[in-house]
């Protein structure tokens, strides 16, 4: 008994005070932690119980790592037209949106039947394992899709590429789990700004590499291997990208509580006050009847409905030509207002968004800036009577804060949706999630490349031109999606400030 009781003791870190007036009338303890040898999830619960401070480290990661996974996402948008045209598969350049839209959805296609798989195994076998075989498919597949010559290849590759990349779901599960309660909105924030920052510094290095030979023939030769596939040097330089990232992951620290024989240990303790940092395991309430969850999802999937829309409307609008109510951007300039919309992003959310979610909450904050979205989409059909500096400062000016509502809102629906589940069903719950949200993401590309065709040919109509109604279509979502941020259509979970 007493060998027993030195292990107990070697395993738990009792929260009372041992100094305690010995004369004091008994009362009860609380709970003892129990650590368990051998799991990380306990190590990582003892770093965090010992560690006051943000993990800067653990966040560093976080943010890289879905950096690398959401490059190749939008890469494509600035050279898609490009890439359709040189694969002669549009019979007439009003049908290139429409093709265009089906290669930007495979991506989406994939995510979506395999989402919940890579979930529920990250609740299986851990975090970082999944991770990192997400780092490897971006390698392999986003390479193959810079080889494509064929439209078939091209979907294809996309295809798998969104298949293979399982990381969206345990990556936001990971960042909830480096750090303490306090640090929660901090840690999905840093996934929202990664991911953000991704969708539009991908479409940048799309912008300024693809077509090498053509944008810098002094470098670049015709006969070269990038001027023969002249879309592979951003594909490679992604895939470097990510496998710096796949070598960093080796550092990585699992999150996930895995204890051997658990209910025989927690026997073995002796002492019914005594609690390990893992809930015993016990059947849960169905994710599919949790509302406070699936409430925060179909918000979150109607506004990433909007956003991935208006990523490729925005990049098909800005290199159509003025005749077709477009800017007549070259795929550099599309890339360039990317850029700088990405880095005012990151100066939002180191400097800004903390503050924004102290003060408002994410409820709030994400009604206000989705109601703001809506009179600054409206004005984009008006930039085209613009030009030179004019033009530069109001499409900068737009890109860097419409980037900043939606990392706004996608963060706060976010957060409601880590909130209502328990951490043992957390990485299932975020593979329901982006199973959803990728077959939202799945038909906004399509939609927008038939939408965007559709708005090309109707561009001197009397009711609503055609970039007009594009712009009006893309406001409308995003008004279903502030109706959703209200009650009954939102639920809270209890343990939740409804802020």
């Amino acid at each position: 008994m007493a060998a027993m009781s030195d292990t107990t003791r070697n395993r738990t870190f009792p929260h009372g005070n041992d100094n305690d007036d010995a004369t004091a009338p008994p009362s009860p303890s609380p709970p003892e932690t129990v650590y368990y040898e051998g799991c990380p999830g306990c190590a990582m619960e003892r770093k965090k119980e010992n560690n006051t401070g943000t993990p800067y480290k653990e966040f560093f990661y976080v943010g890289v790592t879905t950096l690398a996974s959401a490059l190749p996402i939008s890469s494509l948008f600035p050279f898609l037209y490009f890439m359709i045209q040189d694969m002669h598969v549009a019979k007439n350049e009003q049908d290139i949106g429409v093709y265009a839209g089906l290669l930007g959805a495979s991506y989406m296609i994939g995510r979506c039947f395999a989402s919940l798989f890579w979930g529920v195994v990250a609740d299986r076998i851990g975090r970082k394992p999944i991770i990192a075989f997400s780092m490897f498919s971006v390698v392999i597949f986003n390479t193959l899709f810079g080889l494509s010559v064929k439209y078939w290849m091209a979907i294809a590759t996309r295809m798998l590429l969104g298949s293979m990349n399982g990381m969206l779901a345990p990556i936001k599960a990971y960042s909830v789990e480096v750090c303490r309660p306090e640090h929660h909105a901090l840690g999905l924030s840093v996934v929202s700004t990664g991911w953000g920052i991704g969708l539009v510094v991908g479409p940048a290095i799309g912008g300024y590499l693809a077509q090498p030979a053509k944008q810098y023939p002094n470098l670049f030769s015709e006969n070269s291997i990038f001027g023969r596939f002249p879309y592979l040097l951003p594909c490679l330089f992604i895939s470097l990208i990510a496998f710096a990232v796949l070598i960093s992951c080796i550092w990585l620290p699992e999150t996930l509580h895995m204890h051997k024989n658990l209910e025989r240990e927690v026997e073995m303790v002796g002492d019914s006050r005594a609690a390990p940092h893992r809930e015993v395991p016990h059947p849960e309430k169905s994710l599919y009847k949790n509302w406070p969850l699936m409430s925060s999802i179909i918000a979150y999937c109607v506004f990433t409905l909007h956003d991935t829309a208006y990523s490729e409307i925005f990049s098909l609008w800005a290199v159509s030509e003025k005749k077709y109510g477009g800017l007549n951007f070259s795929s550099k300039d599309v890339g360039q207002v990317l850029a700088v919309s990405g880095a005012g992003l990151l100066l939002y959310q180191i400097f800004v968004y903390r503050h924004v979610h102290k003060y408002l909450g994410s409820i709030i904050s994400s009604r206000i800036a989705a109601a703001l979205s809506i009179p600054l989409l409206a004005t984009y059909p008006f930039m085209t009577h613009l030009s030179g500096t004019k033009l530069g400062l109001a499409i900068y000016f737009a890109a860097v804060i419409k980037g900043a509502f939606a990392t706004t809102i996608l963060t706060g629906t976010c957060i409601l949706q880590n909130s209502a589940v328990s951490q043992n069903q957390r990485g299932a719950a975020n593979g329901i999630s982006t199973t959803a949200m990728s077959l939202f993401k799945a038909i906004a590309p399509a939609g927008a490349g038939v939408l965007f065709s559709w708005a090309q040919k109707r561009q001197h109509a009397a009711f609503f031109p055609g970039d007009q109604m594009i712009f009006l279509i893309l406001n409308l979502v995003e008004v279903i999606g502030l109706v959703l941020t209200f009650k009954p259509f939102l639920a809270v979970p209890k343990q939740y400030d409804f802020k």
